[in-house]
C-alpha cells in the first residue's frame, strides 16, 4: 500500500488520517484493490454495490446510458477521487450509471457498512472517516447541482461559460485543465460535439478564452466578457 500512500493522504476521504494510521484503517474497512484495463467496466448499471471506490491510479469516467444508446457523462474520476458512495450507502440501490476505466487503473474498494458501523474500540480514525464520507457526499451533491445549472443554460455558449466559470472557481485560477475530451465535454453538457467545437472556436475569436486540447485560459472582461 505504500506506493499509493500519497494518493490516499491527498484524498478527501482520508482527510486528517495520518500515514501511520492508514493500514489499520484499511484493515478495519475490509479494503481490497482491483486493477482494470483501459475501457474495462468497473461498475455496471443494473448491479448493486456495497463498496465505495477510490481511484488510486489511472482515470475513470461515470456515464449514464439509456436503452436507446443515448449517453451523458456525469463526471470524470481522477486519482484520489471516490465514486459510488450514494449507491453503497443505500442498501439494495441499483446503479443507473456505468463506470469505465479510461486508462489502466487501480481502484481501492472500501466496505461502506464497515465504515458506517463504528468498530468495537470506537477508534477516532474510524469516526474521522465517517465525517469525511459525509463531507464527500455533500461535495458530490453540490457538483450535481452545478451540472444541472450548466445544462439549464439555453445556448451552447452559455453552457460553456457556466461550466468554465465553475472550473475557474474550483481551481482558483483563470488557467486550468479540464478532465474531459471534447466528446466527453459535449456529452457532459448534453450538446452536439461539432457544435461545441464550433462555439469554442468562436469564443476564442471573440477573445473570451484561449485553449489547447484540455487546457483553458479565461480572458479578462476587458478582453471580451462584456461582448457575450
Amino acid at each position: 500500500m505504500n506506493k499509493y500512500m500519497d494518493t490516499l493522504l491527498k484524498s478527501s476521504l482520508f482527510s486528517s488520517i495520518t500515514a501511520d494510521d492508514v493500514d489499520s484503517v484499511l484493515d478495519c474497512l475490509g479494503a481490497i484493490i482491483k486493477k482494470y484495463q483501459k475501457n474495462e467496466c468497473i461498475l455496471m448499471a443494473g448491479n448493486t454495490t456495497e463498496y465505495i471506490g477510490l481511484l488510486l491510479t489511472g482515470k475513470a469516467i461515470v456515464i449514464q446510458e439509456d436503452y436507446w444508446g443515448g449517453r451523458s457523462v456525469m463526471s470524470a474520476i481522477l486519482p484520489g477521487h471516490t465514486f459510488a458512495e450514494s449507491y453503497a450507502c443505500t442498501p439494495g440501490s441499483v446503479l443507473d450509471v456505468n463506470v469505465y476505466a479510461e486508462a489502466a487503473s487501480s481502484v481501492l474498494f472500501l466496505n461502506v457498512q464497515k465504515m458506517l458501523t463504528t468498530c468495537p474500540v470506537t477508534c477516532g480514525r474510524h469516526n474521522q472517516m465517517i465525517r469525511n464520507l459525509l463531507c464527500d457526499l455533500a461535495g458530490k451533491n453540490l457538483r450535481l447541482g452545478e451540472k444541472s445549472k450548466h445544462m439549464s443554460q439555453k445556448t451552447t455558449r452559455d453552457k460553456l461559460l457556466s461550466y468554465l466559470s465553475s472550473e475557474m472557481h474550483r481551481h482558483g485560477s483563470n488557467e486550468f485543465d479540464i478532465p474531459f475530451s471534447r466528446q466527453q465535454l459535449a456529452d457532459f453538457l448534453s450538446v452536439d460535439r461539432s457544435g461545441l467545437s464550433t462555439e469554442l472556436g468562436r469564443m476564442k475569436t471573440d477573445g473570451l478564452i484561449d485553449f489547447h486540447k484540455s487546457h483553458f485560459v479565461l480572458k479578462s472582461p476587458a478582453q471580451g466578457w462584456t461582448d457575450v
